[in-house]
């Protein structure tokens, strides 16, 4: 049986350029996890050229063509089950998902802030410009509850020093590493 095969299948979920992703498959596919699926709701993101490059198994459905949430949610299940992943990763999926996915899916999400600080968009200068002395990124598990889920995994930066950019970029840095983290934490 080829390696590959015992490896754990992930299915790792997009909205934008996908750097997240791109990570991933450069560090861990085919080494420690097997990308299964790269799914994206962005029939125009970035990230779509990257899944291709890296020939995974591609889907792309589009979240404007349902008329809720749940429709949606329930379309991305269907695919999903269909790659049998044992865990789905959101790597910069910009959706928020319904207990029509977050029920059925074993699923983390990466967040560039300190949970349960700053849930949301705009995360980053939010904690930037908080009065806590270090900021951070956070890997949780994905509920219907916007950046709710269980902590899985922290990492935290001083921040008293830094520019906003510098911050931003330190951010930047430390959060695909912590993605990495946490999954080999949670597969292994």
């Amino acid at each position: 049986m080829r390696r590959e095969a015992m490896l754990p299948r992930v299915a790792i979920l997009f909205s934008g350029t996908g750097t997240t992703m791109e990570y991933i498959l450069e560090h861990l596919h085919q080494k420690e996890v097997m990308a299964a699926v790269a799914l994206t709701n962005n029939p125009s993101a970035e990230g779509i050229v990257i899944a291709q490059r890296y020939k995974i198994p591609l889907e792309v459905i589009d979240s404007r063509e349902f008329e809720s949430r749940e429709l949606f949610d329930q379309k991305v299940v269907e695919v999903l089950r269909g790659y049998d992943p044992k865990l789905t990763i959101l790597a910069g999926f910009m959706r928020i998902l319904t207990p029509v996915f977050t029920d059925v899916i074993p699923a983390i999400n990466l967040h560039p802030s300190l949970l349960p600080r700053h849930k949301g968009v705009g995360a980053i200068l939010k904690s930037y410009e908080d009065g806590y002395t270090e900021g951070g990124a956070s890997v949780h598990w994905v509920t219907s509850k916007l950046d709710g889920g269980g902590i899985i995994m922290r990492h935290s930066i001083q921040k008293s020093t830094l520019s906003f950019e510098e911050y931003e970029e330190k951010i930047r840095e430390i959060e695909k590493t912590l993605l990495a983290d946490a999954i080999r934490s949670v597969l292994y």
